[in-house]
């Protein structure tokens, strides 16, 4: 019997949500420039789009992760997640825009208030869970200098979202964003470990952590014999701070497989 993520939610740090230990990534749902995968892809059509959240929702997933520098993703999942939207947690993204093959970031209280509205329009939905701030690498920098944590913190008081925090790239960056906010997405896999003090800091402080690049982007590889995604698994589910990781597959064999090794690791066996 293929094992689900069903019984096996936990909570997003003391945000309040409940989430699926793996979630659903939606870039490849919406661009398919400038991404770095080992191999092209085509970017599914609604039918197939369609098919793969409800194999998501069979499979125990209820967590979805956008942003708006993910092309046309949040557009097609608007339609998509009607009448389902209680279903599902929402993560998305401020602060970056990808435009004509490439990004650019902002940061400012207009932009930010801005992108979270255009993000509520396009998602069809009076709120989003969790919203991150897309860094462009100067995390630190980011925080301190610039308006969007406080404005978030405003369309929080406001419930147009429920938690924010920051997908971030170093390890002060994700610290600060913790000390401030409620959760914060970090690399860690089987190749990047350098985050590992954002996650511990997150588990005796109950924040929210999500883990991206998770299987290192497809690219973990070990010795013969061994299975990269178990191992990536057992890694990151070792660490008690770790709330969820996502997995951005659009392929429903991936996806299914990928669910049932981490429940396999999650019930131990």
């Amino acid at each position: 019997m293929n094992k689900t993520l069903h019984g096996l939610h936990r909570p997003l740090g003391s945000t309040g949500l409940t989430i699926s230990p793996l979630g659903l990534g939606t870039v490849k749902l919406g661009r398919d420039q400038g991404v770095k995968y080992p191999n092209g892809f085509a970017i599914p059509d609604d039918v197939q789009a369609r098919q793969l959240l409800a194999l998501a929702r069979e499979l125990g997933i209820n967590l979805i992760d956008t942003a708006p520098a993910y092309g046309v993703s949040e557009e097609r999942l608007g339609p998509l997640l009607a009448g389902q939207r209680d279903e599902w947690v929402i993560v998305s993204k401020v602060g970056e825009e990808f435009e004509n093959g490439q990004s650019r970031f902002d940061f400012s209280a207009a932009h930010t208030r801005f992108s979270v509205e255009r993000s509520l329009k396009r998602l069809r939905t009076d709120r989003i869970e969790l919203v991150l701030v897309h860094s462009n690498g100067n995390d630190v920098e980011i925080l301190q200098h610039s308006e969007v944590y406080p404005t978030l913190a405003e369309l929080k008081r406001e419930g147009k979202i429920l938690a924010f925090g920051l997908s971030g790239k170093t390890v002060e960056g994700g610290l600060l964003a913790l000390e401030q906010g409620d959760c914060a997405m970090v690399t860690y896999n089987l190749n990047e470990q350098a985050e590992r003090p954002v996650i511990d800091y997150a588990a005796t402080h109950g924040k929210g952590i999500l883990i991206k690049k998770a299987l290192a982007s497809g690219h973990a590889c070990l010795g013969s014999g061994e299975d990269p995604v178990r191992r990536s698994f057992e890694l990151l589910f070792r660490q008690p701070g770790v709330s969820g990781a996502i997995i951005g597959t659009i392929n429903p064999r991936h996806l299914t497989d990928n669910v049932h090794a981490a429940a396999t690791v999650l019930m131990g066996n």
